[in-house]
């Protein structure tokens, strides 16, 4: 099947224009998208594919159970007699007040959990709330999950790895097991770990994907898009430590690695510097943020200051520094440069 012919079948589906063999068709290929570890659709609709793949098998599922489920039913003639009409009355009343705390109840939870719906052997999680919310993987596995983003996975959630699949937006703790790898797939790239916490963030709509890790290590490929479920080549990973991220263009279709907007302290450190050797206060920052700093040890021998850090996030203390040396940093991939021409001598910055 030739690429046009593969997304006109799709839109007969969407449309729901397609016949018996091949709605089947579809199906099957959908069941089995995932598992290819790289197949994508090309098409701009995927979306909207998906939804209408997932509703119309979620309704088959319902359906399904509905069939099978018998429902005993008091024939109404029991109710009108004398002595159960006071019953009734009571029952009635019970009720009401019981539906009453359960709805009171019901809407202070209802933004917090996700929409979940399972169908053919998936369970998906969709957030169709403004609020972040959060749940537990079958694994123990924490998610933090964005407004207008969803998850899904097997249900039975067994096999040596851990896959999951994400649209949107999504903090990950991942909970550690060597034996099982976790991974998560989005249309742009896939993200592989053994346990720890990170976020991914890959809208359907947007042109760039990125994966940042708090704690831990995680290596991400690029996805090569395919319209079967062939296995892709294999591509180059791209190893990311805390307070790193890696960006995907689906312009250039590279991963960029960088540091993160705002990179956090994972070792506190003092800050208080009383005519300190610069290269002294590099060293706590790196130290401090598990960052790499490049600078001129040759051009800096011998250079001291005098300077106290507080709360400030890490580029405004470079900043600081910086102006305190008649200096200034450039970033280069996940690398700090520090750009200096020395001090005037040897007791002052």
């Amino acid at each position: 099947m030739t690429e046009d012919e593969f997304h006109a079948l799709l839109q007969r589906y969407l449309d729901g224009r397609c016949t018996p063999a091949e709605r089947a068709r579809v199906e099957h290929w959908y069941n089995h998208l995932e598992e290819a570890e790289g197949a994508a659709l090309l098409s701009q609709s995927q979306e909207a594919v998906e939804d209408a793949i997932w509703q119309r098998l979620h309704q088959h599922t319902k359906a399904t159970t509905a069939s099978e489920t018998r429902i005993l039913v008091h024939p109404a003639s029991f109710w009108q007699k004398p002595h159960m009409k006071a019953a009734a009355a009571l029952v009635l009343l019970a009720l009401s007040l019981g539906l009453l705390l359960l709805f009171t109840k019901s809407s202070q939870t209802r933004q917090s959990q996700p929409t979940i719906a399972v169908a053919d052997g998936w369970t998906r999680h969709r957030n169709t709330t403004r609020q972040v919310q959060q749940f537990r993987l079958p694994d123990e596995s924490r998610i933090t999950l964005h407004p207008g983003s969803s998850l899904r996975y097997l249900t039975a959630f067994v096999g040596p790895k851990r896959k999951v699949y994400l649209q949107g937006e999504a903090f990950f703790q991942v909970s550690k097991n060597p034996a099982r790898p976790f991974l998560v797939f989005t249309r742009q790239v896939v993200t592989t770990v053994l346990g720890t916490s990170f976020r991914v963030k890959a809208y359907a709509e947007s042109k760039v994907a990125s994966v940042a890790v708090s704690e831990g290590k995680v290596a991400v490929q690029a996805r090569k898009p395919a319209t079967s479920d062939t296995a892709p080549l294999a591509t180059p990973s791209i190893l990311l430590l805390p307070n790193q991220q890696v960006v995907y263009s689906a312009v250039s279709r590279r991963l960029k690695k960088e540091l993160v907007d705002k990179p956090v302290v994972l070792a506190p450190q003092s800050f208080e510097f009383e005519e300190r050797p610069v290269t002294e206060v590099l060293q706590a920052l790196e130290k401090a943020y598990g960052v790499d700093i490049e600078y001129d040890r040759a051009t800096l021998a011998g250079c001291t200051v005098s300077i106290t850090f507080y709360d400030e996030p890490l580029f405004e203390k470079l900043g600081l520094l910086c102006k305190s040396l008649d200096a200034y940093y450039s970033l280069s991939d996940a690398q700090i440069i520090l750009h200096s021409k020395g001090c005037q001598s040897p007791l002052g910055g």
